[in-house]
């Protein structure tokens, strides 16, 4: 999963904590507290998961990129993250224990929970976050991952709480605190990082091939864990994943896809989880150069695509139509931007208007990291071919992709396997200069529309400065989103308490237990 990449010193005379406005205190339940089923949940027993990888791209360092699944549940599950996805509300506690912001929204104070501890008993400190997030600020995608946050503008407030000075106001600045947060003892050398003690809710047992062994951690700060362990297995492909479901070698099937949905369905001794709204798979067409910096090309591209036919066929109907606007699962998402539907009549007049080649075939390159991306890449061609539009699919190998693609093609397939917030994706995708800038899009009026979302302490405010920054996106941006694939897990009918949260929700399997 190509995961998306997905810091003022507090001085103690400078600003105390009375000074501080109370941005969130969280609901630590609802953050590792998975939807129950199945009754009064049982202790014990070992849960066998499959979960998808190649051994070309995998990695051990919780601040690498993680393009497996199997490493990125791995990594989740023995390593916290400061916050996470929460059910009623974008980001609630989970290594931390709270934040506070100052009133002009720059500095914010996060606390860190009370017990927690690394797997050996060490207590967590400040140190130790302070030098993880500088250490994930310093990897190739950091500035992505903490825009606005300055290395030297990451520093502790005593033994339990760490303080973020953000360049600009920025009253979601809590959110960058998820996903990939994980920390570490301070000072851990790079070549130990792979076998580091985590503080996570399960203690890694054994690491070989990209399969392990993980065990429960009594001592996990955040509850009660269920399982004594954990086993999981790499598949490289969803059908042979599938095929160790059936045949009774593993007990779930993670993110296992539309297609092993529908194999699975007709089975009365599996379940079907799915979690609406978890992944996004957009077509990434460049705007600063190439055949798609024309803006009247890229709408031309968005009217072409028969977004109904993509979600019936690509998705098994395991999935919902989306409006070229990344965030949906967001509360405060814009429901009522009119929904772009095909429209071959008018792509093809804007196309000549902007003196589109149609003599030219161009390049969708795509890759098979997921179930599904290929496939709308192959789909997507067959549309364009019906605007006059010839497009040829060109599958690449994950480790080519991100190396000669990713961030420099003129258009290709993503995915993003967290369904965050609005503005997650305009930070780390969007703005002029973010680290993760797919479509190199740079648009003043966006920028500036970002910058009143994340300045405006008023909630009023800040609602229109995000519809006014979602309706930019849909206009103007590089991004074709079509459609949202529903997450899919397939399970045993002995497993209960399955995560129902998309995106890095699916990870947190502390609530799973086991009936005989």
């Amino acid at each position: 999963m190509n995961l998306n990449r997905r810091q003022l010193l507090w001085a103690g005379g400078g600003m105390g904590v009375a000074a501080l406005l109370t941005a969130c205190g969280g609901d630590k339940e609802s953050a590792t507290s998975p939807a129950g089923d199945g009754g009064e949940p049982r202790r014990g027993g070992t849960l066998r998961v499959g979960a998808l990888g190649r051994a070309s791209a995998i990695t051990r360092d919780p601040h690498g990129t993680q393009g497996n699944e199997s490493d990125y549940l791995i990594i989740s599950l023995v390593h916290d993250t400061l916050a996470a996805p929460g059910p009623r509300s974008n980001t609630v506690p989970r290594l931390a224990s709270g934040w506070t912001s100052s009133p002009d929204l720059r500095t914010w104070r996060l606390t860190l929970a009370k017990g927690a501890a690394f797997h050996d008993g060490t207590p967590v400190t400040a140190a130790d976050v302070v030098w993880s997030l500088r250490r994930l600020r310093r990897t190739p995608a950091g500035s992505a991952r903490l825009p606005g946050i300055q290395e030297d503008n990451i520093n502790a407030d005593g033994e339990d709480a760490v303080v973020l000075v953000s360049d600009y106001p920025n009253a979601e600045l809590p959110l960058l605190t998820r996903l990939t947060t994980f920390v570490l003892k301070k000072d851990t050398p790079d070549k130990e990082v792979a076998k580091a003690p985590g503080t996570g809710p399960f203690v890694l047992d054994w690491f070989r091939g990209g399969n392990a062994r993980l065990v429960r951690n009594d001592r996990w700060h955040g509850g009660r864990v269920h399982l004594d362990a954990i086993e999981v297995t790499m598949f490289e492909s969803p059908q042979a994943m599938t095929n160790a479901l059936l045949s009774g070698q593993i007990d779930l099937a993670s993110n296992a896809g539309a297609v092993a949905a529908r194999t699975a369905a007709a089975r009365k001794d599996l379940q079907v989880v799915r979690r609406p709204d978890d992944m996004a798979m957009p077509l990434v067409m460049r705007t600063d150069q190439g055949p798609f910096a024309d803006p009247r090309v890229r709408e031309a591209m968005k009217l072409v695509v028969d977004r109904e036919a993509m979600v019936k066929q690509v998705l098994s109907g395991y999935g919902t139509v989306a409006n070229d606007v990344l965030g949906t699962a967001d509360p405060r998402y814009a429901k009522d931007i009119p929904q772009r539907t095909r429209d071959l009549e008018r792509a093809g007049r804007l196309l000549k208007e902007a003196g589109f080649d149609f003599g030219r075939t161009y390049e969708l390159v795509t890759t098979e990291d997921v179930p599904g991306l290929a496939d709308s890449a192959t789909l997507f061609a067959h549309q364009a071919r019906e605007a006059g539009v010839k497009v040829e699919v060109v599958k690449q190998e994950s480790g080519a992709f991100y190396e000669k693609t990713w961030l420099k093609g003129d258009f290709y397939t993503n995915y993003w396997g967290t369904n965050d917030s609005v503005v997650f994706f305009a930070s780390k995708t969007m703005v002029t200069g973010a680290g993760q800038n797919e479509a190199q899009w740079s648009d003043k009026d966006f920028d500036a529309a970002y910058r009143k979302a994340t300045a405006a302490a008023d909630d009023t405010e800040r609602a229109t400065a995000l519809h006014d920054l979602q309706k930019l996106e849909f206009e103007r941006s590089g991004y074709l989103l079509w459609g949202m694939a529903d997450g899919i897990d397939l399970a045993a009918a002995k497993v209960h308490g399955l995560p129902r949260l998309p995106g890095y929700g699916r990870v947190q399997l502390e609530g799973v237990w086991l009936s005989r």
